[in-house]
């Protein structure tokens, strides 16, 4: 089933690019992020086996968990919101951290980084829906933050991430990822070198792909519903 599943949404990505009435800064192909949250380690194995080098998780107790399960295997992004207290192991455990929202995070991610001689790549996560109960920065943070990036020398920005709103029509998150695409390009202005888009998930990774993302997160169109018994 994962595999017919791999191939569905491949399919489904490939259809979604086509449909862009432009060409996109963000490039012509798109990477699958498999949302492994909720989901055994072995899920993991069977992802990699089929292609799927990129693994997300929102928690990092739980890629902690996965990784001593069966090894650091792909390439793994932190997907959920990340407490400063657990920068440490986030900075161990993660290749991507896609949701850095607020300078205070960004200065313990680059404390965590420098400590291990590590350079920490990381997204900028912005709230552009304004919803109250998801994390990322606002229009006003962000900007404040954009010129302080300089100063943390063990982090390197790729891009940033964008999440949508739940709604019942997928067509109104579109305004949302039209808006994440032209921060995006505003940010390559100053930053020539970032290359990551990071939106859309199960519900909603076709608009996302059409209005630019280069990078979707997909968990229950590959794996089915999350099992929440699965304790780790």
């Amino acid at each position: 089933m994962l595999a017919d599943n791999v191939k569905l949404v491949q399919q489904k990505i490939q259809a979604a690019l086509d449909k862009r009435k432009e060409p996109k800064i963000t490039g012509a192909s798109v990477t699958l992020v498999a949302v492994t949250k909720n989901h055994p380690p072995e899920v993991i194995t069977a992802s990699l086996a089929l292609g799927v080098q990129n693994i997300g998780e929102n928690r990092v107790q739980e890629a902690k968990h996965k990784q001593e399960a069966i090894g650091k295997q792909g390439y793994w992004h932190l997907i959920g919101h990340l407490q400063t207290n657990k920068a440490r192991q986030a900075v161990a455990h993660f290749d991507l951290i896609e949701s850095v929202d607020s300078e205070h995070l960004l200065a313990a991610v680059d404390k965590e980084a420098a400590r291990i001689g590590k350079v920490q790549d990381i997204l900028l996560q912005l709230n552009i829906a304004h919803e109250e109960q998801k994390s990322g920065l606002d229009r006003e943070e962000y900007l404040a933050l954009l010129p302080k990036l300089a100063e943390y020398k063990n982090v390197r920005l790729r891009g940033l991430m964008v999440i949508a709103q739940k709604c019942d029509d997928v067509e109104e998150a579109r305004p949302v990822f039209a808006a994440g695409y032209r921060a995006f390009v505003r940010l390559r202005e100053q930053y020539p070198e970032i290359d990551v888009l990071s939106m859309g998930m199960s519900n909603d990774y076709m608009i996302a792909i059409e209005e630019g993302a280069n990078v979707v997160r997909v968990g229950t169109a590959l794996f089915g519903q999350r099992d929440y018994n699965y304790k780790f």
